[in-house]
């Protein structure tokens, strides 16, 4: 492997973690077992999320114990206990029952790091409802994209963000019947066509009673990006809880006392899954920041709020480098007992400086949308191999695989041989499809296993390393941006008549939007035209998906049947052999 040293993890700890004897744990872990660790709803009525991590505490020894500590960009601090979080979200279902809003009906929810964003999650799953996360960095488009998908019922979202990204698509999405408003600053709001939340949940009752509930009803839907077409709403049921629970027990190491930050906006998987759900589900102290990165404000609250265990990403993690590990120093951070990263490979210079500015490595992890939780992780009593993803969890079985020309699936035992990461289905937080596109959900499974999409490779001693993306999909700064969705904004603008999109490697986001594009007769390349393509597409589609570069071409280069070749794209690009070219439009 490309990184030989190894960082040994301690073997005098504190507080022993959870997963100190991994092989033993392997071999005598199921799922059932797993599931045994969570209460289930009274009177044998089945399994809800919301029950597991709010109501089981609210009702017993933890009622009082803070569940979350919300701190506001302005220094507002706000402290919800399991107890006062339980009444909140017993309201936010009420006031689902009150609009009709049932059983499956899809709740979306635009919104930053608020509170109002958690209590309406907690409420739907309550409410038996889908929780349906949006970022709110996302422009109109794919706003309006993921709420017509989804057909969506309700949206939850600020005055601001409705009226700067969703009152001019609301026509757009028929389905769409309420949009209840979180007013600025916590003022109520009135807007034609709006409901002001605040009134709405000061009116509904504090208590409610969660009606049955069975594991495998919807509970989530996520929306990630694909090569083509647009984007996939990868379904979760409720008894996702069982592997939300279990990982963040192993792979988190969560102890009872545990103050834990999970620094992911919940509009991506992991800010549900790891931010919002498992902590919760542990019993645990959860802090939510709304500000954005600043490493001086977040060394600060790692040091003021004496947290323990730390989740976050390695563009952030790439970013505090930069300021170097004297700054970190500055602050009392003795109490962190596991960092943790997650989103896209952590490289190994990352991990060691871990270890240089915080006495302790990062420990990286791996899982999707589509898998709902840690698959494979760097536990706490593990040795780290700087850039592996770390060996599977109990309950997981993963290999490394090749599709052949006949369709089959050949496990490949060989160590250090590249081929695709597979995983065994059957663990609680599998996806249950993709929304409406049952074709497309049946296409990531085949021979037994689930195909993940991603490139690995197995060494001789278990650990996986991620080797890169099968498709085209572009990984940004921890999140999954599809081409064609950025391309298909790109050919909207009157002066544009084809686009292809790549990733472009960089050292802070892992990788950049770079599009290239033809322009129609009449029109020619300036930077006038440029600059106004990128403010066109960061209007449309918001900072996290518009591309940061564009260039244009005479043509874009494509197959014979019309099929822009992004893979020639990226190569010309790079400066790397092109490859097969024989399927390439005029080849001969």
């Amino acid at each position: 492997m490309p990184w030989t040293t190894i960082i040994k993890s301690r073997r005098e700890w504190e507080t022993v973690p959870n997963l100190h004897d991994y092989e033993s744990i392997r071999v005598h872990f199921t799922w059932e077992q797993a599931r045994q660790d969570l209460e289930g709803l009274p009177r044998n009525q089945g399994l809800n999320i919301a029950h597991e991590a709010v109501d089981r505490h609210a009702n017993g020894a933890r009622a009082a114990h803070l569940a979350i500590r919300w701190l506001g960009k302005n220094g507002t601090v706000e402290d919800y206990s399991y107890n006062r979080l339980n009444e909140l979200t017993n309201r936010f279902a009420n006031v689902l029952q009150r609009l009709g809003v049932g059983r499956g009906d899809r709740v979306f929810v635009l919104a930053g790091r608020i509170p109002e964003l958690y209590i309406a999650a907690l409420g739907t799953f309550k409410n038996r409802s889908m929780f349906c996360p949006l970022f709110s960095a996302f422009g109109p488009e794919p706003i309006r994209a993921r709420l017509s998908i989804g057909q969506a019922k309700v949206l939850v979202t600020t005055t601001s963000l409705y009226q700067r990204k969703v009152a001019a698509i609301r026509a757009a999405i028929p389905s769409l019947e309420q949009i209840l408003l979180i007013g600025e600053d916590r003022q109520p709001t009135a807007i034609a066509g709006t409901q002001d939340l605040t009134a709405l949940m000061q009116q509904a009752s504090p208590s409610f009673a969660i009606g049955p509930t069975d594991p495998e009803d919807m509970a989530l839907l996520h929306f990630t990006s694909g090569t083509t077409g647009t984007p996939k709403g990868a379904m979760h049921v409720h008894q996702a809880v069982v592997a939300h629970h279990m990982t963040g027990k192993y792979a988190l190491d969560f102890h009872k006392d545990d103050v834990f930050w999970c620094t992911a906006d919940p509009g991506w998987v992991t800010g549900t899954s790891y931010g919002i759900i498992a902590p919760l589900t542990n019993g645990i102290t959860s802090i939510v920041d709304e500000g954005d990165f600043d490493a001086e404000r977040w060394y600060r609250i790692l040091q003021e709020e004496r947290v323990t265990v730390w989740y976050t990403a390695p563009t952030a993690i790439r970013m505090m480098m930069k300021g170097g590990a004297e700054l970190v120093r500055k602050y009392d951070l003795r109490h962190l007992r596991l960092l943790a990263s997650v989103g896209e490979p952590l490289n190994p210079e990352a991990v060691v400086w871990g270890q240089e500015a915080f006495g302790q490595p990062f420990h990286d992890n791996w899982w999707q949308t589509e898998t709902g939780g840690i698959m494979i992780a760097n536990y706490a009593a593990m040795d780290i191999r700087p850039g592996s993803m770390g060996r599977p969890l109990p309950g997981i079985e993963a290999a490394i695989v090749h599709r052949t020309e006949a369709g089959t699936i050949d496990v490949i035992t060989k160590p250090g041989e590249q081929g695709e990461l597979a995983l065994r289905p059957g663990w609680p937080s599998m996806f249950r499809g993709y929304w409406n596109e049952p074709e497309r959900y049946q296409k990531c499974f085949a021979g037994g296993w689930y195909l993940t999409g991603d490139l690995a490779k197995k060494d001789e001693d278990g650990y996986f390393w991620f080797v890169g993306r099968a498709d085209d999909v572009i990984k940004t700064s921890g999140h999954l941006i599809g081409p064609f969705e950025v391309e298909s904004v790109l050919i909207e603008h009157k002066a544009v008549a084809e686009a292809g999109v790549i990733g472009k490697p960089d050292p802070v986001a892992m990788e950049v939007i770079k599009a290239f594009v033809s322009l129609k007769d009449g029109y020619e390349p300036s930077d006038e035209l440029r600059r106004e393509l990128l403010g066109f597409a960061r209007a449309r589609l918001g900072a996290a998906v518009a591309p940061k570069e564009i260039a244009f071409l005479p043509t874009l280069p494509k197959t014979r049947s019309g099929k822009i070749m992004r893979r020639l794209l990226k190569a010309r690009e790079l400066g790397l052999p092109e490859g097969d070219t024989s399927t390439l439009e005029g080849a001969s």
